[in-house]
């Protein structure tokens, strides 16, 4: 049996909403880029490798974002290279969290 060797990436960004063009759904972000941004790309391609991409080309990750751990996945933006994370209300609620806010977050691919 092969065991996946977990990478921890910890990365701050900022906490940015998008609003679908209808204007109904809102949906709050952090962009993982820089370092952190090319070390989720370089796990990407590996899985893409061995056979095991998800669709999208997203990843599954476990993220911390203070107190609060939670299962997610990641997904590439194309606008920027970077990978978005999405939080959570329950997430944003919990630690305190708006618009703007820089934000430490760990995770775990």
């Amino acid at each position: 049996m092969t065991r996946a060797m977990t990478e921890r990436i910890v990365h701050t960004g900022r906490l940015w909403r998008w609003t679908g063009a209808s204007g109904n759904g809102t949906w709050h972000f952090i962009t993982i880029d820089g370092e952190a941004g090319e070390a989720l790309s370089g796990t990407a391609l590996m899985r893409k490798l061995e056979g095991n991409a998800r669709g999208f080309g997203s990843l599954k990750v476990k993220a911390r974002i203070g107190a609060s751990t939670f299962a997610t996945s990641v997904f590439p933006s194309k606008a920027d290279g970077g990978w978005l994370l999405p939080v959570k209300r329950a997430i944003r609620r919990d630690e305190d969290l708006a618009e703007g806010d820089e934000v430490e977050v760990l995770l775990e691919v």
